[in-house]
């Protein structure tokens, strides 16, 4: 069993359900955590018999490019996508929203969405 690790990809997007992250926008960081069985590819030394973190990236700007009013949205969607590739056997998704417009003093603001083949 192999673990791979996408941490810290930086997105501007409009997610919130507030107006003015709709039209302003925000700051996004999306960490990817893929468990994979990694015995064929420690054989061939193929990319094919792993995961690509190149496509894990791609998924999640696809899918946060797609507004949405909820966090848990984009991160289902991230999940799901990342299950339907080859050789995928978990998936964990935290999506963090960085200064979301409210006035409060915190140090983080994520969900965590989990799935498996």
């Amino acid at each position: 069993m192999g673990l791979i690790t996408v941490e810290g990809i930086r997105i501007f997007a409009y997610h919130g359900h507030l107006p003015e992250e709709a039209t302003l926008g925000g700051h996004f960081v999306v960490n990817v955590w893929v468990s994979l069985d990694t015995n064929k590819v420690e054989k061939t030394d193929d990319l094919n018999d792993t995961v690509d973190y190149v496509k894990i990236i791609e998924v999640v700007k696809q899918q946060m490019a797609i507004r949405a009013k909820m966090i848990e949205v984009p991160a289902k969607k991230i999940v799901d996508e990342i299950l339907s590739l080859n050789n995928v056997q978990k998936v964990k998704v935290e999506v963090e929203k960085s200064q979301p417009p409210i006035e409060a003093t915190f140090d983080k603001i994520s969900v965590t969405i989990e799935g498996k083949n």
